[in-house]
């Protein structure tokens, strides 16, 4: 090849690349935004003033700078739900774990880049309650356009963000909670796009409306950005045929009913093949477990179909019970992942196994918890019997990678203290059970190697109380192998994974009472945060971290943090 043809060479492929990838560039304004909703007027945290925040919408490959300045008078963090984070760990945005927060009155710039994933993922707030306010949508195009997707191109796609509402100030909330040593006050209200709708007394205005034409396919990116509360979704007189969930594509499956816990994402395809006339879309809680109060309250929109009568009222969906644990497993366990050539596979060889228990307990009440009981102590959540303690002079991040001393321990236990009938409510009066009633606190870190592959059985235990917990991988996807209710079966177990075609996520649904095996491949270095997505089961204590090494080469090690890193 002669000079001038390599020269050639070369300039197109450059430019191939620049017509591939873009920079995707915003600012997001956090500060104080006045909105009234069921009659009341009221200051809340926001971006942009909007709630929801602002969609942002890139492809695969692009770069992602996002400049935050914080307005507001509180504390700051944003985190990129579901990205990898490949080698930008310092961006992926949960307090104190990869960033101190970003003060009031400063600013960080998140930077990364978007590698290998497509679909619907979403954004917001990880420190105290706030993303009960400070979240939005972050949809993820093929490289090549939307024509590319594995499935036929819809007609048109729709967001759909359920959350959870309260009266009151979040942070107050969150507050009050921990200094009464218990959960905080339930929500007053679901919403759809921001929206309660009509089933609220002062909301018959405030309602979500989308107007669709017959004939036409509608893929609805549908999250939970609930605080606190896995939902049910329907549409009356619709199906959905679900294409993917948490930006990882599946085998089309089948349903009248979405079941979606806070964290994780469905898109889910819906034909407008019904009589022309108005439905109402419904959400409203699964909740598993048994005297536990929550939000029994239903939002609503309307899904109107063109040309349709004035006077027409909406059809509402038979919804199911709060406690549909059939149907809701009936959902998760019936999703399988999509197999296409050169995407990655389930690893057959595990390096490192974990079998970890999870759920509720108490910790002794702390000195400025003047309201906690003093007699049973505070509430407390744990893992393997270790309730996560998050440090306050530098982040996980900033200490692995100087080699701070003191901040974290190294040796979270690979298994429980004690094996025992977990799942069995009765258990709770057995004095055997007493030591892991009593939780301890710590910030305690498994450390693995570069490329190895982890396997964790993940069972939810009935001690205090045996409740739903979706637990979120920050970093990585992993492969869901199996999962069921009930106490894990190592020899009944094996014999059902999954080791073909299983569904990929970055938030499992736990269920109450209940188990689930995941796998993955620790090939990002740095510190990730697992954590329950109930924000009130974090701030309890429900989570632990993953401390991986460096790779053996230059483009597998972790590189230093941003000049605007902020400081504690």
């Amino acid at each position: 090849m002669t000079h001038y043809m390599f020269m050639l060479a070369f300039a197109l492929a450059f430019l191939g690349s620049l017509v591939d990838a873009a920079i995707v560039e915003r600012t997001f304004h956090v500060g104080n935004m006045t909105i009234t909703k069921l009659c009341q007027t009221r200051v809340i945290t926001a971006v942009n003033q909007q709630m929801p925040g602002p969609t942002l919408e890139v492809s695969e490959g692009d770069k992602v700078i996002i400049h935050v300045l914080n307005h507001s008078p509180y504390n700051m963090t944003i985190h990129w739900h579901g990205v990898f984070q490949k080698l930008s760990g310092w961006a992926d945005g949960p307090n104190m774990i990869t960033q101190c927060p970003i003060q009031p009155g400063n600013k960080y710039t998140y930077k990364f880049n978007i590698i290998g994933q497509e679909g619907t993922l979403w954004w917001h707030a990880h420190v105290s309650f706030h993303r009960a306010t400070v979240y939005g949508v972050l949809i993820i195009l093929p490289r090549e356009g939307p024509h590319t997707y594995p499935f036929p191109k819809p007609h048109h796609e729709v967001p759909i963000l359920l959350g959870e509402w309260w009266n009151a100030n979040v942070v107050d909330l969150a507050d009050e909670a921990y200094v009464k040593g218990g959960a905080p006050n339930k929500s007053d209200v679901f919403t759809i796009n921001g929206k309660p709708g009509d089933f609220y007394n002062c909301s018959e205005k405030d309602m979500y409306k989308l107007k669709v034409e017959y004939g036409k396919k509608y893929m609805f990116r549908i999250i939970n950005a609930a605080l606190n509360s896995e939902l049910f979704f329907k549409v009356a007189g619709h199906n959905f045929t679900v294409m993917a969930v948490d930006a990882s594509y599946t085998n089309p499956y089948k349903t009248d009913v979405i079941v979606i816990a806070p964290g994780q994402t469905v898109d889910a395809l819906m034909a407008a093949d019904a009589a022309p006339d108005k439905y109402y879309m419904a959400a409203l809680r699964y909740e598993a477990s048994g005297g536990v109060s929550f939000d029994n309250t239903t939002t609503r929109g309307i899904v109107e179909y063109y040309n349709t009568s004035p006077t027409s009222q909406p059809v509402m969906p038979t919804m199911p019970a709060y406690k549909d644990t059939l149907t809701a497993n009936r959902f998760y366990t019936n999703l399988t992942g999509l197999l296409r050539p050169g995407k990655p596979t389930v690893p057959l060889t595990v390096n490192h196994r974990m079998f970890v228990t999870f759920g509720f307990g108490r910790v002794k009440c702390e000195s400025d918890q003047l309201l906690c009981n003093q007699t049973t102590g505070a509430l407390a959540a744990s893992m393997n019997n270790v309730s996560f303690q998050f440090p306050s002079s530098a982040s996980l991040l900033a200490a692995h990678y100087k080699n701070l001393k003191g901040i974290y321990m190294r040796g979270f236990p690979d298994k429980p203290p004690v094996f025992f009938d977990f799942t069995n409510e009765s258990m709770n009066t057995d004095p055997a059970l007493t030591p892991l009633v009593h939780t301890l606190k710590g910030t305690k870190v498994t450390k693995v190697k570069y490329n190895s592959t982890v396997e964790m059985v993940l069972q939810n235990t009935a001690i205090v109380v045996a409740e739903n917990h979706p637990l979120h991988l920050h970093g990585f996807n992993f492969y869901v192998l199996a999962q069921g209710l009930g106490n894990y079966n190592k020899s009944e177990a094996v014999e059902k994974y999954n080791l073909v075609d299983p569904q990929m996520r970055n938030t499992i649904a736990v269920p109450g009472g209940g188990w689930a095996v995941i796998r993955f491949k620790a090939n990002n270095p740095g510190v990730w945060i697992m954590h329950c997505h109930l924000d009130a089961h974090l701030q309890f204590g429900l989570a632990t971290a993953f401390e991986v090494e460096n790779g053996p080469t230059p483009d597998t090690i972790l590189p230093p943090p941003p000049p605007d890193y902020p400081k504690c």
